[in-house]
Formats: C-alpha cells, structure tokens, sequence
C-alpha cells in the first residue's frame, strides 16, 4: 500500500515538477516534501525555519527537501521558486493546507503528517533506518 502511495506521490509530483524527477532520487537520497496551500502559510515557513537550522545534519543524511504550492515548487532552502505548468488543475486542490511526508532512499514514505516536523523526530527516525545505520558503520 506504501509503495502505491509514493507511486501515486512521485506520479502526481513527477507532472508538476518542471522536467524534475523523483525517482531519480531513489537509493542516492532521501525526500522531504512539504506541502502547502501558499507561500506565506505560518506552518511553512516554521518548518523550513526548524530545517534551516540544521542544514548539515541534512545534508549527512542525504536528504532533500522539496516545497510545494499551489502553482509552484522549490528545492532546499532555494528562495527561487519555479512554476509547476503540468500540473492538471485537478491535483492543485490535492494540495493541503499542510502536509509533511518523508520518502526513504528506497522510496518508500516514511512519514505523512500534517503537522510540523522537529528535527529531533526527523533526525531520530532516519537514523533508525536499515540503510542510515549502514552508512554511519561506513
């Protein structure tokens, strides 16, 4: 069922993303996509604060986040945003008001809230992976 969801995910993120692709992130890193009705919602913007603050801690555990809006996308802590132009209008309401979901270099989905992450929580879970506790023995 997880891997029907990151499918539908990656399918549905895939069209929106200007020639950008999901899968190509499969088993090279992790994904944080954080989703969002605007640019300016309280809940974005704190979590991308709370994310900033460790940003080497992010980069140690091969993840990149993704945000998205309505009609746009950016990659890490970029303030450039770009236009999603494949979207179908049909999936801009999929959009939530707020919605957290962590993807595993696997590319299964991890987590799915749609409350902010700590970084403690985001932090503790992927170390408790299979594969990030192969990597730290390395």
């Amino acid at each position: 069922m997880k891997r029907v969801l990151f499918l539908m995910l990656v399918l549905t993120v895939n069209q929106a993303i200007k020639s950008q692709d999901l899968e190509q992130h499969q088993w090279k890193n992790r994904l944080l996509l954080v989703f969002s009705k605007d640019k300016t919602s309280n809940d974005l913007t704190k979590q991308i604060n709370i994310l900033s603050k460790d940003k080497k801690g992010i980069e140690e555990r091969k993840l990149i986040v993704y945000q998205f809006v309505k009609n746009s996308f950016t990659t890490n802590f970029n303030q450039n945003w770009f236009p999603i132009k494949k979207l179908p209008k049909k999936h801009h309401s999929k959009i939530k008001n707020f919605e957290v979901v962590l993807v595993g270099l696997d590319g299964g989905i991890k987590l799915r809230q749609t409350k902010i992450v700590s970084l403690e929580k985001l932090f503790t879970l992927i170390d408790g992976m299979p594969m990030r506790k192969r990597e730290l023995k390395n």
